[in-house]
């Protein structure tokens, strides 16, 4: 996770990613397994961190507005985190009086954004959220991979 977006801080120039490689069956299947395993879970997508969404389990939302709103939220998160010294992105949780909007680095080049209600035990969300991020970060990563060699 220590490459995670770079390009935000300057250390990585951005590169151009075509969504419609990323997208798969196997980020579906984690989307899908999120939801099983965290109770009020609404929503999630994984987009690119410039806002094009590439896999999403969203009901009654617009999910490419999502994926643009969550490249804006990331692009003052990152700065912020950089600004006050504490290091690289991770994470950046929202609490709005229906409930939470979370997103986490999930390698290089995307990012997973989850959505849950106000009644979402946000540890348990932290955890799942962590560990599907890393599944993401392979995945996507080793797509990418074979992009560079193709």
């Amino acid at each position: 996770m220590k490459r995670a977006l770079r390009q935000f801080t300057g250390r990585r120039p951005p590169v151009l990613i075509d969504p419609e490689l990323l997208a798969g069956p196997g980020l579906l299947d984690e989307l899908n397994g999120l939801r099983a395993r965290v109770p009020h879970l609404t929503g999630s997508l994984v987009a690119t961190t410039d806002g094009l969404v590439v896999a999403h389990d969203t009901r009654g939302l617009e999910p490419s507005g999502v994926a643009a709103l969550t490249a804006a939220a990331l692009g003052v998160g990152a700065r912020l985190a950089e600004a006050t010294g504490q290091g690289e992105f991770r994470e950046l949780l929202t609490r709005g009086e229906l409930g939470y909007t979370a997103t986490y680095a999930a390698g290089s080049y995307v990012v997973l954004t989850l959505l849950a209600g106000p009644d979402a035990n946000i540890g348990r969300l932290h955890l799942e959220a962590r560990r599907a991020g890393r599944r993401i970060a392979e995945l996507s990563d080793a797509v990418l991979a074979r992009q560079d060699r193709d």
